[in-house]
């Protein structure tokens, strides 16, 4: 079952915390670990969310110097600190996943993705997931299988009573590469079909390439918004090895913007689902 808190972004939450309460009380790191008796990197290390398993008498030790003697709030950082401890679903496929991208995805309010070459991963059928998989050189099928499994777990997120508002941009070539793969090509286009037309959160859209050139020439992006204010948006970039997060207000604007931009350039809901149709029909 998906871990619908997730202990990453509790602790990325615990992180701006304590950031906030340091500069209230008009410390500065190093002025802070030296009234604390503390090596140099501990306090950057939780002040930068990389302490992954935060020590409760600590935060009460930063709390009691910031002067922070408010219960509920001390409740509040210290309830942050147990949560952040917790261990989502994902960490069961640490052999799969290299980074910590489903950590960030399980608990965001909005979804906002563009793809220009494959299907988006929460959209993928099982056997698209497994041709995906298979293209990386040298992988075992027992690895394969565990991809797939970990890619079907992953899309739980979008069967939530909760779940999160999917917006999916699919870049006509990532299309015409999937219509080319006749084993596994009309499963996967039914697919995106039934996802486009449920009374879900999921929105398709399809970015034709007669729209030319567009405002994210750069490659694929996801953004991922969330519900809490003190969650901020978040830019993820895909690569080969680790993927690149952008988290400054000014990058994060400037990569939503761009998916505005293509989600203008893109066929309406309705004449993507007459495109996918056609693929089929």
């Amino acid at each position: 079952m998906t871990n619908r808190h997730s202990p990453t972004i509790r602790r990325r939450r615990l992180a701006l915390e304590l950031r906030r309460m340091r500069e209230a009380a008009g410390y500065t790191v190093e002025q802070a670990r030296k009234e604390l008796g503390w090596s140099s990197g501990r306090l950057n290390h939780m002040e930068g969310g990389r302490l992954s398993r935060p020590d409760s008498s600590a935060l009460r030790d930063l709390m009691n110097l910031y002067g922070v003697d408010d219960d509920q709030r001390r409740e509040a950082i210290l309830d942050l600190g147990r949560q952040s401890k917790e261990r989502g679903w994902w960490h069961e496929y640490g052999d799969v996943f290299n980074d910590l991208y489903v950590a960030f995805e399980a608990e965001a309010s909005v979804i906002s993705s563009y793809q220009p070459i494959v299907i988006p991963g929460l959209l993928q059928t099982a056997d698209y997931a497994a041709a995906t998989a298979r293209v990386v050189p040298a992988r075992t099928e027992a690895e394969i299988d565990r991809a797939v499994s970990a890619r079907l777990e992953r899309q739980k997120i979008l069967q939530r009573g909760d779940a999160p508002d999917f917006r999916a941009v699919i870049d006509e070539s990532a299309l015409l590469r999937l219509a080319a793969m006749p084993e596994v090509a009309p499963e996967q286009f039914r697919h995106l079909i039934d996802q486009a037309e449920a009374v879900n959160t999921v929105t398709v859209q399809v970015l034709p390439i007669s729209a030319g050139l567009h405002a994210s020439t750069h490659g694929s992006m996801v953004i991922l918004d969330y519900a809490e204010d003190l969650d901020p948006s978040i830019v993820y970039l895909e690569t080969r090895s680790e993927g690149l997060y952008l988290e400054e207000s000014a990058q994060v604007a400037g990569y939503r913007t761009a998916f505005e931009h293509v989600c203008m350039d893109a066929l309406s809901k309705a004449d993507s689902v007459a495109y996918l149709r056609s693929f089929i029909e």
